[in-house]
């Protein structure tokens, strides 16, 4: 009986390794993968919603892709519950901000909430981008509560060669 006992606690402790090993690289996944994903919600209001809960969460995600198809940057940014009139693109050299405001509507809650995972408010997120890029001539549209936004690449310059006199 001391040998079964002390079998099931050997194997009790290597499925607890397994499960904690599990969660580790869970966590690591989601840190790597959310580095500047992870967005700060204000609990500021334009007033033109409603006031932001004082429990709501004041960080969320706002997941992201940089792709660059040969002529063009193309930045693709999930922004669920934005509404596109509330959303504002700012390129400044290499790096794009995205400004908005994620408003709270509680016209449709009646009851209290078992789960608040939403963040409602002001924000910014800013993205680098790997080239030099025509601002003046990207295009940006929202569907689906995705923002996608083309910005043309601009021509690097070709080497120089100066003569040395």
């Amino acid at each position: 009986m001391l040998h079964s006992l002390q079998e099931l606690g050997k194997e009790l402790g290597r499925n607890v390794v397994r499960g904690w090993e599990s969660l580790t690289d869970g966590w690591r996944e989601l840190l790597s993968r959310s580095a500047g994903a992870l967005t700060q919600f204000e609990r500021k209001n334009s007033g033109k919603g409603e006031l932001v809960p004082a429990d709501a969460p004041r960080w969320s995600l706002l997941a992201g892709d940089v792709v660059d198809n040969g002529h063009e940057v193309v930045v693709r940014l999930e922004m669920a519950g934005i509404d596109k009139a509330d959303c504002e693109i700012v390129v400044d050299g290499n790096t794009m901000f995205v400004r908005g405001e994620k408003r709270f509507d509680g016209t449709y809650i009646s009851g209290s909430y078992h789960l608040r995972q939403c963040a409602y408010g002001v924000f910014e997120r800013a993205i680098s981008l790997p080239f030099a890029v025509h601002a003046d001539k990207a295009d940006a549209r929202f569907e689906k509560g995705v923002l996608v936004v083309r910005l043309p690449k601009a021509r690097e310059a070709a080497p120089l060669r100066v003569q040395v006199q």
